[in-house]
This record gives C-alpha cells, sequence and structure tokens, in this order.
C-alpha cells in the first residue's frame, strides 16, 4: 500500500512539473497581451552604416550587410510566431508590427483591427471617419510597420520572445540585406529602408541588438 501510494505521488509531482515547465515555456503564446495607446512616440531613427557579416544556418552560407543602424521606439500593435521549416522562419520567428506618432496615439480611439499573417501585417477599421482623428489614412503607412526580427544572439532572441501587444519599447541594430546560398539554392531577404513604402518589400529585416520595455 505504501509502495503504491509512494508511485502515485511521484506520477503527481512528475505530471506538475511537466506542466508548470509547459506554461513557462508557452507563456509568450499564451499571453498575448492587449491593446493599447501611448502618446508621445518619436519618429525612428537610422544611420547610414557599412559593413556586413557572415553567418551559417541550416545549411546556408549568409551575408548580412548592413544599412542603416536603427533605432526605434514603438507601440507594438500586434505579433505573430512563425515555426516552419524554412530559413526565413529559423532566422526570425517572430514578426512585430509597430506603431509610433498619432497611430500609437490615438490607436484605442480608433477601431483599428491589426492582423498578421505570411509576413505582412494588415489593419482596417469600422469607419474611415474616425481616421480624421490622425489625419488620413495615409497616417498610417507612415506611423506603422512590420519588421522582421532576427536576433544577435540568444539573449536577445529570449527577449524577443517575450514581447507582446500592448507593450512600450525601444529596439536598436541595424537594417540588413540578407543574401546567401546553399549548394545551387539561393535566399534574400532585402530590408525596406523607409517608413512610406507599402506593398511587397516595404518591411524592415531588422537585426536586434537590444530590446527594452520603457513602461
Amino acid at each position: 500500500m505504501y509502495e503504491e501510494k509512494h508511485n502515485h505521488a511521484l506520477l503527481y509531482l512528475i505530471i506538475a512539473t511537466v506542466l508548470i515547465g509547459l506554461v513557462i515555456y508557452l507563456r509568450p503564446q499564451l499571453d498575448p497581451g492587449k491593446q493599447r495607446a501611448v502618446a508621445g512616440i518619436r519618429d525612428p531613427l537610422q544611420t547610414e552604416a557599412h559593413g556586413s557579416e557572415q553567418i551559417s544556418l541550416d545549411g546556408y552560407d549568409l551575408t548580412f550587410t548592413y544599412l542603416y543602424s536603427y533605432d526605434i521606439e514603438a507601440l507594438v500593435i500586434s505579433t505573430h510566431n512563425y515555426s516552419g521549416a524554412g530559413i526565413g522562419d529559423k532566422l526570425a520567428p517572430k514578426d512585430l508590427a509597430l506603431a509610433w506618432g498619432k497611430v500609437a496615439e490615438y490607436n484605442t480611439q480608433i477601431d483599428f483591427h491589426w492582423s498578421q499573417s505570411n509576413r505582412w501585417y494588415y489593419w482596417k477599421v469600422d469607419s474611415y471617419e474616425e481616421m480624421k482623428k490622425i489625419g488620413s489614412t495615409e497616417e498610417v503607412s507612415l506611423h506603422s510597420a512590420n519588421n522582421h526580427l532576427i536576433a544577435t544572439d540568444s539573449s536577445v532572441r529570449k527577449a524577443i520572445k517575450r514581447i507582446k501587444t500592448g507593450d512600450h519599447i525601444r529596439l536598436t541594430g541595424y537594417l540588413v540585406n540578407i543574401d546567401g546560398h546553399s549548394g545551387t539554392r539561393t535566399f534574400f531577404w532585402h530590408s525596406s529602408t523607409s517608413r512610406a513604402d507599402t506593398g511587397g518589400g516595404s518591411c524592415e529585416v531588422f537585426y536586434v541588438k537590444s530590446v527594452e520595455w520603457l513602461d
């Protein structure tokens, strides 16, 4: 009888330990955050940069060419995780849609519906009349962007995993062009360098050096 109770207690302890570990591991997915507004966020800062870096990943030899150093303070309006087998998903397993300026300030006063999929971000509103609060629909393109985040090291990668919707953060690093090959296979991922562009190629490919939570 004692042995049976002992075995049951040990089994419950093992199950509880596994469940606690699973919750800790999955917390970024289980805690998606919520929308909020933050006023007074400045425009992103970028300064021309030079140099490059070579890495190997998943059989590819990749060259990161620095285009600009990049410093962005922003409100996180949406996040999306990618876990596919492709080189892009392994390089940047998380995208952030970020807002600043008037879009961040009026994010909860305007009925924005933000979403992300297939490495794009999307938005819509129930009433375009509310867009007058920020001036025009063009302000959304000028004051928000989708970012493919590539961590420079394991500590930055862990920090990126923690980021959720509603966070007010500051990210620093480089906008980069990535070119690589694996035998006859090639790969490229080139960053936008303007906040005014839209459509294909308008996302930032962001090689992140630091993550800071501002409030």
